[in-house]
């Protein structure tokens, strides 16, 4: 379980790391200091599930819960406030946790993110084989093979084969959702298909161009590209 520390206290985020490793099927992906850099590193790690402090400089922890993308990970607020548990479980969390938090009650509010995740893996529904894409009066079929990449314009998704390219009536996080694991976003716009990346290429200010099979270039922001690449190895 992939989880991100998200506090504005460096002792806080330094005690939940040392507590989670105890936990061998927990690894901490990274950390953040404020709301901002929690949303970044969301989209960046695509984390599991959030330790998340409510009240920091500027954004609060709720407001983040509510910022997340979607699917958004599981959140598990962490503060020193226990006025806020009522909030805190309107914003859908697994659990809210007291400051300093006991080894014993993370514990239990892990083996609820746990069980939250087994029921989230029963629950989903597997990729479909094909899309059905209707377009200017005809239907596309797209196996889900021959898709190489996905690309956002406002309320549509433009599904790039190595043939055509038609235009879907989604959004982009909802089509991923339902595509699985073998699509990983690389931009907020863009996503590629894992097994036609051929390379990643690096540019300037930590960005990279994915190449996929066929010669086709897609942009990988900074922001996304640790998460593919993550992604690309799990899949070697």
């Amino acid at each position: 379980m992939r989880v991100l520390i998200v506090d504005d206290e460096a002792p806080a985020r330094a005690r939940l790391r040392r507590l989670l490793a105890a936990f061998p099927d927990v690894a901490v992906v990274g950390e953040a200091r404020n709301g901002t850099e929690a949303l970044d590193r969301v989209a960046a790690l695509a984390p599991d599930a959030l330790l998340l402090d409510i009240r920091m400089p500027g954004i609060s922890g709720l407001d983040v819960a509510a910022s997340l993308p979607d699917p958004a990970p599981a959140v598990v607020f962490v503060t020193a406030f226990d006025h806020y548990a009522l909030p805190a479980f309107d914003a859908a969390a697994v659990d809210y946790l007291l400051k300093p938090v006991e080894p014993e009650r993370l514990a239990r509010a892990l083996q609820r993110l746990r069980e939250r995740r087994r029921r989230d893996a029963a629950s989903q529904r597997p990729p479909p084989a094909q899309l059905l894409i209707p377009d200017r009066g005809r239907t596309h079929v797209v196996a889900l093979a021959e898709i190489l990449w996905l690309e956002a314009a406002d309320n549509y998704v433009v599904v790039h084969t190595a043939e055509h390219a038609p235009l879907m009536r989604r959004t982009l996080s909802g089509l991923l959702h339902d595509l699985g694991a073998g699509f990983v976003r690389t931009h907020r716009s863009a996503a590629v298909a894992l097994a036609h990346v051929q390379a990643v290429q690096p540019r300037d200010r930590g960005d990279s161009l994915v190449l996929l099979r066929g010669g086709a270039q897609v942009r990988c922001s900074r922001q996304h590209r640790a998460a593919m690449l993550a992604r690309l190895d799990g899949t070697r």
